[in-house]
């Protein structure tokens, strides 16, 4: 079958680009575009131009130098699931809520046959609405949700439902991966859909699998989204590379909070904060963002809220969401300050790091190189920018090597890094030392900071970061440590309760392996 263009399909890019930041919001709209567009098949040719032999390339969007970007996309057929065969295009995002609240979400066209066949299911299922849905919810009752729409339309329609323990499992692979997820057939299950014409279909088959506790959300993800219930959203700013857009803290401290998630394609690895200090001397950034591209769009925030130079990059440590940007900032003529464990990390392991963004990332990652800090620091470094003074503190080992604070006494605020947790569970890795990290908390603490603003989630307070970080350690190694007394293995390790933290993002992915980490090094101790 030869390739087919359809004439009435309005182009993707429609204007010249005449502003740097445009480059950045078109190539992002393009590629929602190409994913609502489920079976399509795109060609993209980057045209390079280099002036007067300037280096030319698309990853760096030079500011003086433009990229022309020529695409040519070919669709067949584009469905977009429940609420209509057209993917709904790229609008401004006060545009898109207003229309978003305004629609009405219908589903596509039933044939006979197919009406027939949702009519006989519906009568076998059991169904739950909205308002004992809320209620639900409010139990905290360890019900499992699944979304069983495609992760685009999850991307492009407003997000999905706010659940502690939710997981996306498109129907057509429902039957394949549900014991992967929801191992314990008599696990409280609610499925959903768009407008509850997949998700009773998937209703059915998991009670034909052997799920005895399943009931299917008549209502739909759209019904709660217009009775403005909470939703968790993949990507809050489609219209940038950023998650979320800059909020401003207190006067003078912005942050951008990342997704409380795993890094993603969908999020282009903003799932920590990037935050940033505004003086009448300059700038300074803490985190430089998972990549290039990235690091460019907060820069774009920034500019849009102070004309001030960005004067200093800090690095909370060595992962990849914090300094696979550096290279951007660097170009800017900012100085990447890291401590010297966090250095020693990106100089051993960058280029693998880098590499696992690259698989994640894939075109989002054009441009991003590791680079080294320009400067490091052991204990204490102190900077001085207009009237504020910034201390950058290493206090002890805690989640990751070299993690550092940024603390503004005058503000009594802290950017905390990874040291401090609490909408998302915080992840123990291998060479993560728990003991460690309790004396150091203590060092935290004693700061007594009025605001926080930790690695992952919004700003807090530092009894709320107390209770999710401090707590939860003390809780998991008092349980390992019975394990180990009453001679039991690492089966038992995983077994351990930890009910109290099941409302937390990431949960899923985490608490069993925390566990498994924790007790392998409690072993040793």
């Amino acid at each position: 079958m030869g390739l087919m263009v359809d004439p009435t399909r309005k182009p993707l890019f429609h204007h010249e680009v005449h502003e740097d930041h445009e480059v950045t919001s078109l190539i992002k709209s393009f590629f929602r575009r190409a994913l609502g567009n489920r079976s399509c098949v795109a060609l993209l040719t980057y045209i390079l131009i280099g002036i007067r032999g300037e280096r030319a390339f698309v990853a760096t969007i030079n500011t003086r130098r433009w990229v022309l970007i020529m695409i040519l996309a070919f669709a067949f057929q584009p469905v977009w699931g429940e609420g209509g065969s057209e993917a709904p295009a790229i609008v401004d995002k006060g545009t898109q809520e207003k229309t978003d609240k305004q629609e009405t979400h219908k589903g596509p066209p039933l044939s006979s046959q197919a009406s027939k066949l949702l009519s006989e299911v519906k009568q076998r299922i059991s169904n739950i609405h909205t308002k004992e849905l809320q209620t639900l919810l409010k139990e905290k009752s360890g019900t499992v949700f699944i979304d069983v729409r495609a992760p685009e339309e999850i991307t492009l329609r407003g997000g999905s439902i706010d659940a502690p323990q939710h997981f996306n499992i498109q129907r057509g692979w429902l039957e394949f991966q549900i014991d992967n997820y929801v191992p314990h057939k008599d696990t409280p299950i609610v499925v959903y859909c768009g407008v509850n014409q997949r998700s009773p279909l998937a209703a059915d088959t998991l009670m034909k699998l052997g799920y005895s506790n399943v009931r299917n959300y008549a209502d739909g993800f759209f019904a709660w989204q217009q009775a403005g219930l909470p939703v968790d959203s993949s990507d809050q700013a489609l219209d940038s590379f950023l998650y979320s857009k800059p909020q401003e803290v207190i006067p003078g401290v912005w942050s951008a909070i990342g997704a409380t998630a795993p890094p993603t394609y969908a999020n282009s690895g903003h799932n920590n904060n990037l935050s940033f200090i505004v003086t009448e001397d300059g700038v300074l950034v803490v985190n430089a963002g998972d990549n290039y591209l990235l690091a460019k769009s907060m820069h774009e925030e920034i500019k849009k809220i102070t004309s001030q130079p960005v004067r200093y990059v800090v690095l909370e440590n060595a992962q990849g969401h914090a300094m696979l940007g550096s290279n951007y900032w660097q170009e800017q003529g900012a100085q990447i300050i890291a401590h010297k464990d966090a250095a020693k990390i990106i100089k051993q392991r960058g280029s693998q790091i880098l590499e696992r963004m690259q698989r994640r990332n894939r075109d989002k990652a054009f441009g991003t190189k590791v680079v080294m800090p320009d400067q490091t620091f052991v204990d204490k470094h102190v900077l001085k920018l207009g009237d504020e003074r910034i201390e950058l503190l290493y206090l002890g080992p805690a989640h990751s090597p070299g993690d550092v604070l940024v603390w503004l006494p005058k503000k009594r605020l802290v950017i905390a890094g990874d040291m401090a947790f609490h909408e998302r569970l915080l992840p123990v890795f291998e060479y993560t030392d728990t003991a460690a990290w309790l004396e150091t908390w203590e060092k935290f603490a004693a700061l007594d900071a009025q605001h926080v603003i930790p690695g992952h989630g919004g700003p807090t307070s530092m009894q709320e970061v107390s209770k999710y970080t401090r707590d939860y350690l003390v809780h998991m190694r008092k349980e390992i440590q019975t394990v180990l007394d009453d001679d039991k293995n690492l089966e038992d390790a995983y077994t351990i309760d930890q009910s109290s933290y099941t409302h937390l993002d990431t949960f899923n992915e985490l608490s069993r392996s925390n566990a498994g980490t924790i007790f392998r090094a409690m072993e040793f101790e």
